[in-house]
């Protein structure tokens, strides 16, 4: 599958071929190490095979190691960093993206130094702006519905349709396409595809089906 990884590109090229892997990015959070190779293999035969696993739980860098050395098919990444040494952990685990809800000129430094693409998180025009002077071009928009949901995105892409988006936070599958149908958003995040009562019966069969359905979603705009 194409991934670019080549820190020389810019980072706009490189988070091109993350934001277009799938229609939805799972963002996974993981209590048990042991389930995450099972439901990244149930989420790559559903069709999402960007994952992004979030640095929630005590569990997550033993996860990410887990999917990167036993599910050569998954873009596993690190969702939810916040720090600099948070960074250089995700990394070193295997993690081929990172995501982040905010951002600083501290933070933006430290995943620009990792040589991995990266998705600063933004709400407002101002963090949108001030990410284009820094050469960044793609964004994880975030809490995506309390910040404004489609209407708002819609109304960044007249003056700053250069800025491309994977809006996070709220969405389901019923408000997935019309996000998806904006020009400046190349894909979602979402964990409508990992309901809880599925992943305690390690259901991974059920996993792969609702996967399947997100990864549909493109065919629907």
């Amino acid at each position: 599958m194409p991934f670019a990884q080549d820190a020389s590109r810019g980072q706009d090229e490189a988070m091109t071929s993350v934001l277009d892997l799938a229609p939805v990015v799972p963002v996974v959070v993981i209590d048990d190490p042991s389930d995450a190779v099972p439901l990244a293999r149930a989420l790559v035969a559903g069709g999402l095979p960007a994952i992004e696993v979030t640095l929630r739980t005590p569990a997550a860098l033993e996860a990410i190691g887990a999917v990167a050395d036993a599910v050569p098919d998954a873009v596993v990444g690190a969702g939810t960093v916040i720090t600099p040494e948070q960074v250089t952990l995700a990394v070193t685990a295997g993690a081929r993206f990172l995501v982040s809800p905010g951002w600083t000129d501290l933070l933006l430094e430290a995943m620009r130094a990792s040589g991995v693409p990266y998705l600063p998180g933004v709400s407002t025009t101002s963090e949108v702006v001030a990410l284009l002077e820094r050469g960044v071009r793609e964004m994880k928009f975030f809490p995506a519905e309390a910040a404004g949901g489609t209407a708002y995105l819609k109304s960044l892409n007249g003056p700053l349709p250069q800025a491309r988006f994977c809006p996070t936070g709220g969405i389901g599958p019923a408000t997935a396409p019309d996000y998806l149908a904006l020009p400046n958003v190349g894909c979602v995040g979402g964990s409508w595809m990992l309901p809880a009562d599925a992943i305690a019966a390690r259901d991974w069969g059920r996993v792969e089906a609702l996967a399947r359905e997100a990864a549909g979603l493109r065919a629907q705009v």
